[in-house]
């Protein structure tokens, strides 16, 4: 543990990111907030801060526990963050949405075979004109 860890350390500590220069990219490019604003990624990181980071479909909202500077396992670095209860709320609206969408979705059960295929094309061409 240090008194003082970047954002991208930390981030990194905290098993957010594979890499520090994937932290950075991300921090660099506005998906990570802090305490509501975007940063640079030399900003240090306070115990009890607020952090947004984008993980694949979602975003977590998390409040900094602890600080560290190292890579750890994973239980240890769970330990360096706990996730709020409207983050948690949001993170299962958006996971049900995105099951209902693709349940609506009805997908072919086969492929077009060669007829359908050109009556698509043909219908796509009259389409564009």
């Amino acid at each position: 543990m240090s008194e003082s860890v970047r954002l991208d350390k930390w981030l990194w500590a905290a098993r957010f990111f594979k890499t520090r220069a994937l932290a950075k990219k991300a921090i660099e490019g506005g998906k990570v907030h802090y305490d509501g604003a975007r940063v640079k990624t030399s900003k240090n990181v306070e115990v009890g801060a607020n952090i947004r980071v984008p993980q694949g479909w979602e975003v977590l909202e998390v409040d900094v526990i602890s600080l560290s500077n190292q890579r750890r396992g994973a239980p240890e670095a769970r330990m360096l963050y706990a996730e709020t209860d409207e983050s948690i709320q949001r993170r299962a609206r958006e996971a049900e949405a995105r099951r209902l969408t693709n349940e609506a979705m009805q997908h072919p059960l086969k492929r077009p075979d060669k007829k359908q295929r050109r009556d698509i094309q043909r219908f796509q061409r009259h389409q564009g004109e």
